[in-house]
């Protein structure tokens, strides 16, 4: 009786472990909701539509991209935090909400390492410092020369306290020594306005944001913050102009809720490889001057962690604070 009673139960327990595979194996059977945690039109949106679009060909359902902008991406990355942890709802995060929140924002009301399962880095984009067409220097040398010569020193920009631009800004001026004095704009179109009348002497943005304005003269790019230099730009990279391991790059990443099964995990990612590796979105980011990654989950989650460890520390010498 006993023998039969324990067939029964493993019969009934393969059972259950077969029909959880096979709806991990059906995901998704309806649209999936893309997140994009920060107003239309900017690099977020337009990344997250491209790999949109390519994971509703591999899926045959639709992915629906979502802007749920607010409070610096905290809105939207809360909204998917709190969601239920299906694959159903899915975040494209970035160095903003994921690796410089976690120290700039002391009370965030999740955890980006606890609250959130990685999925995939697609893409990074290296900063660009840009000046003025009539700032009176052509490379990072001269740049530094005027910054240390000038009275009162230089003025910088940013899209506001805490943003990148505004810690590659302090960073700069902290890695070199120069007097620079920051100027916080209600985002980076502003800002780069700002540099483009010369209202301000330079800002490091992300090259997506300043590559128009370069190739039409609008504002002169001095260096790259990036590991290699650009096939859009001919402008030489931090460490070649003479600043050894000066990279900042903009990076962009899919997650999910904490908690999503991995086998989810595991069609998102396969999903997300396609669509990245295909034409139309490789083409989509190199306009947009970014590097396509990839990866694991795993290599996600690490990479996620080395940047929180990486811009604490750039949060702290560069002594930016909510206040």
């Amino acid at each position: 009786m006993k023998i039969l009673l324990f067939m029964k139960a493993a019969a009934a327990a393969a059972l259950m472990i077969s029909a959880v595979a096979a709806r991990a194996d059906a995901f998704p059977v309806k649209p999936v909701l893309f997140v994009a945690p920060f107003a239309p039109g900017g690099a977020v949106d337009i990344l997250a539509r491209a790999m949109a679009q390519g994971m509703t060909k591999e899926f045959s359902q639709s992915v629906v991209v979502e802007n749920k902008a607010g409070a610096s991406g905290i809105i939207g990355s809360q909204f998917v935090a709190q969601a239920k942890p299906d694959g159903y709802t899915i975040l494209l995060g970035t160095t903003t909400n994921f690796g410089i929140h976690p120290s700039f924002h002391p009370k965030l009301p999740y955890d980006v390492v606890r609250d959130f399962s990685p999925v995939m880095l697609i893409a990074t984009i290296p900063h660009v410092l840009v000046v003025n067409p009539s700032f009176p220097a052509n490379t990072l040398d001269e740049f530094l020369k005027v910054a240390r010569e000038r009275k009162g020193g230089l003025t910088f920009g940013s899209a506001g306290i805490g943003s990148p631009h505004h810690l590659a800004g302090e960073l700069l001026r902290t890695r070199t020594g120069i007097q620079a004095t920051h100027v916080p704009y209600k985002g980076s179109g502003p800002a780069m306005l700002g540099v483009m009348s010369g209202e301000i002497d330079f800002m490091s943005t992300e090259l997506t944001a300043a590559l128009a304005q370069i190739k039409s003269g609008k504002v002169k790019a001095i260096a790259l913050a990036g590991t290699k230099r650009s096939p859009e730009l001919a402008v030489p990279t931090y460490a070649e102009a003479g600043l050894p391991d000066f990279v900042i790059t903009a990076w962009y990443a899919m997650f999910a809720p904490s908690a999503t099964p991995k086998a989810t995990i595991a069609r998102l990612n396969d999903a997300a490889s396609k669509a990245l590796s295909s034409g139309d979105v490789r083409e989509k980011l190199s306009s947009l001057g970014a590097d396509p990654t990839g990866g694991t989950p795993e290599l996600l989650g690490k990479h996620v962690k080395e940047e929180i460890a990486r811009w604490a520390v750039a949060v702290k010498s560069s002594g930016a604070t909510m206040e």
